[in-house]
């Protein structure tokens, strides 16, 4: 990581840093905080990358994910906490790689909500029981190790999607 940006992080206020990680009071609701950021992620999909296209959703995703790396860094460390279960940000930037790349088939088929609850159900199965050697991203230090993880449950996810969309387009399930 950037040694310039990790040192201009460390003049940011605490509030902010750790609002921006948390989402402001969201990371703090309840007993399943990831699935408040998971939420969080689909509203963010929803209303910033549906619109956009293909290029501009992968931009802006690897713009988010760049800053989410740099604030669950710095919130690691002023939190005093290993990937703090509170820090949501890395499911919200994560969430819309789930769906970029369908939201053609999204809109056509008329079906958006679906899409997104699949998506919402199984980025959760994805990032909760982390298959696939995701689980072993973790080890990674600092933000990357926290946000990582949640982007290879997205990816997953977005692969599981466009598979059962290929299965039911081309393998006569419809």
């Amino acid at each position: 990581m950037n040694n310039r940006l990790q040192v201009l992080m460390r003049f940011l206020p605490t509030r902010l840093v750790t609002g921006v990680c948390t989402c402001g009071p969201v990371g703090y609701w309840g007993k399943a905080p990831g699935t408040n950021g998971t939420v969080l992620g689909v509203l963010l999909y929803t209303v910033v990358f549906f619109p956009l296209s293909l290029v501009g959703q992968i931009l802006l995703a690897l713009i988010l994910a760049g800053l989410a790396v740099l604030f669950c860094d710095e919130g690691e460390r002023r939190l005093q906490k290993r990937d703090p279960g509170e820090v949501i940000i890395d499911e919200v930037v994560a969430v819309p790689l789930c769906f970029i790349g369908l939201q053609g088939y999204m809109a056509q088929t008329g079906a958006v909500w679906l899409y997104m609850l699949a998506g919402f159900g199984l980025f959760r199965l994805y990032d909760i029981l982390k298959p696939l050697g995701i689980s072993s991203l973790q080890k990674y230090p600092g933000g990357v190790g926290v946000v990582v993880d949640d982007l290879a449950a997205a990816l997953a996810t977005n692969l599981t999607l466009q598979l059962l969309l290929l299965a039911y387009t081309r393998g006569g399930w419809h």
